[in-house]
């Protein structure tokens, strides 16, 4: 079963474009503390589809906490002769973790708790 949750904060500003016409993909890079090390995380690709999409272009922001649930995605191309590789995360659901800051406040990066 290909089903992973992850909980981070945004490493990156989304991205939000157009593909086919009228669908709308947004991707950032999420970053997800590792339960041994509290100054360590894994940086995670994460792609968000059509009205969501939309959603987290609107109200997220580098710095933000939010819960993924969706599945892994790997896929392979070649770029400058050299064979590369790639694994990220399709989101059935983004949920946001941290109110709206007020402008110019910063969003503290929060070390997620470790279960298990």
């Amino acid at each position: 079963m290909n089903v992973v949750t992850l909980i981070g904060n945004l490493a990156t500003d989304v991205q939000l474009k157009e593909v086919g016409g009228d669908k709308k993909l947004a991707s950032f890079l999420l970053a997800v503390p590792r339960a041994t090390r509290e100054s360590e995380a894994d940086f995670v690709w994460v792609s968000v589809w059509d009205r969501q999409a939309e959603t987290c272009a609107d109200y997220l922001a580098k710095g933000k906490r939010v819960a993924v649930d969706g599945r892994l995605k790997s896929r392979s191309w070649e770029e400058d002769g050299k064979r590369r590789h790639a694994v990220e995360v399709v989101a059935h659901r983004v949920q946001f973790l941290t109110g709206p800051a007020a402008e110019g406040e910063e969003v503290p990066f929060e070390r997620a708790a470790a279960t298990g």
